[in-house]
């Protein structure tokens, strides 16, 4: 029996054990082994750590598709030299995820441009990597998912898609105003989440100004009640990233600049 045909059914052995990854880089791991002749223990530890690696990059990959996330963004990737409103420790301690162990919920508070979806996709990103699954929606998506579901009859089939991840990403609350069914829709989510799983919401309006986002204060502040009682706020005040890249690109006259500086922030 030749080396190529003990090779040959060597692949065909490996993949209907599902060892892919083992499969991926056999000759690799050969050629490997015949310049350091390591102990067959450590020449087997090497195709196990290759397995494992191989299956936890695929789990990721598989948690980051069904997430919906609009883009992949890390923690290592946020200017905070450019947002110094922003306690860096404080996302650090976030970025441990006590918050998702805990189910407990993080709202981030600022303008538009600051980089509020950026730290909670980022934050989402670090809980899929430890193995928890996530979903990103933004607030009008949602509800809307949420309103037609309801009047087909299937509401109780789709809030399962919200409510079966560990961590919700629930974006841009404030940037459009919800109508009576998409508010009480959008309460009940945050009430069966509760204590449940983690939240993590995105919002250009003070909390003072949620009343006006659901047309109904006593909602507002029941939601709020829910979402808050575990919850960690992250209040922005800085400049727009996006305004700054315009910048940079010499993209915006000097009237254009002065003039996007002096409008007031919500």
């Amino acid at each position: 029996m030749t080396a190529v045909t003990v090779i040959e059914q060597l692949h065909d052995h490996l993949l209907p054990l599902g060892l892919a990854g083992v499969d991926n880089n056999l000759e690799t791991h050969l050629e490997r082994a015949g310049r350091e002749n390591p102990s067959y223990a450590d020449f087997l530890l090497g195709l196990v750590a290759e397995e494992t690696s191989f299956r936890k990059d695929k789990s990721l990959t598989g948690r980051i598709q069904q997430s919906r996330l609009p883009y992949v963004k890390t923690l290592e990737q946020f200017d905070f030299a450019f947002q110094p409103s922003i306690d860096k420790r404080q996302i650090q301690e976030l970025q441990t995820l006590r918050f998702v162990h805990e189910a407990e919920n993080v709202v981030f508070l600022g303008p538009p441009g600051v980089g509020k979806t950026h730290l909670s996709v980022a934050l989402a990103m670090e809980a899929m990597k430890a193995g928890f699954s996530a979903h990103y929606s933004t607030a009008q998506d949602l509800v809307t998912d949420l309103g037609k579901a309801a009047r087909e009859g299937k509401l109780a089939q789709k809030l399962k898609t919200y409510l079966r991840p560990k961590v919700l990403v629930i974006d841009e609350i404030g940037y459009l105003p919800l109508d009576e069914l998409g508010a009480t829709l959008l309460f009940q989510l945050v009430s069966t989440r509760y204590e449940r799983g983690s939240i993590l919401l995105t919002s250009n309006k003070s909390f003072a100004d949620w009343g006006s986002i659901f047309n109904d204060t006593v909602l507002a502040s029941a939601i709020l009640d829910r979402l808050l009682h575990h919850a960690t706020t992250v209040n922005i005040r800085g400049q727009s990233y996006r305004l700054k890249e315009r910048k940079k690109a010499g993209l915006l006259s000097a009237p254009a600049i002065a003039l996007e500086d002096s409008k007031p922030k919500n």
